[in-house]
């Protein structure tokens, strides 16, 4: 409500007929816009301090806050759980294990298909998932260990909505027909914006290419990319 006041304000002296209120717009808009003649080395000093000083908040924050938050949703975890930017999100009744060394951004989701009895997600050691990727549990996920997900990565073992359209408009759910588990083996790379479907393994080492989208199992050690994913060469090993 204010802030819409405060716009309508400013309207009204930009565009008055009087040219006294039309400068007095300008100046408080000079006001606003006014940039100080620091020198460099201020500059540097200033810079210096912000990011020390925000680097150790954030990381008593992640050790004190977000890592012990995160702990306390999960059935298992390793040594050495790195979280970055915040808490994941976690919903349903979902089991979630962690192996050593993982570092998971706190953008990431973690849902579990509500219907569905005893939904696991089991992460191995050494695994890099990305920024604002999201897991959606039908059954199983799987990950091996060393896998890199790139960000704004999405597998989802379930879709959360029935096929029928009738049923979709009344707020059903998918039927456990159109619930299936995702594997991704050891060494598997994921590029950004990778999508895996239902009933899906990814053979051990492949990389898959930015923006790809994986309804079919892929053999180890290729690179596999497009809509649908498809091999486009292998790789030595």
């Amino acid at each position: 409500m204010l802030a819409q006041q405060l716009n309508d304000f400013k309207v009204w002296l930009q565009h008055h007929e009087n040219p006294s209120y039309r400068k007095l717009f300008l100046i408080l808009k000079s006001i606003r816009a006014c940039d100080l003649p620091t020198p460099m080395w201020m500059n540097k000093t200033v810079r210096t301090v912000y990011s020390a000083s925000t680097s150790i908040w954030s990381n008593v924050v992640r050790v004190f806050i977000h890592t012990p938050a995160f702990k306390g949703r999960l059935s298992q975890y390793g040594r050495r759980l790195y979280l970055f930017g915040g808490v994941p999100f976690v919903s349903g009744p979902l089991s979630i294990t962690l192996g050593d060394d993982c570092r998971i951004s706190g953008q990431t989701t973690f849902s579990a298909r509500p219907q569905s009895s005893d939904p696991q997600l089991i992460v191995g050691s050494n695994v890099d998932i990305g920024w604002q990727s999201t897991f959606a549990i039908g059954s199983r996920i799987k990950i091996g260990d060393n896998v890199r997900i790139a960000g704004r990565a999405f597998l989802f073992g379930y879709s959360g909505h029935s096929l029928d359209a009738d049923l979709r408009a009344k707020g059903f759910g998918d039927l456990d027909c159109d619930v299936g588990d995702i594997v991704l083996a050891k060494d598997v790379w994921l590029g950004t914006n990778v999508t895996v479907c239902p009933n899906v393994t990814i053979g051990e080492g492949t990389i898959v290419g930015a923006g790809s989208v994986v309804t079919k199992d892929l053999p180890a050690f290729v690179v596999a990319a497009g809509n649908p994913a498809r091999v486009i060469r292998s790789l030595n090993h």
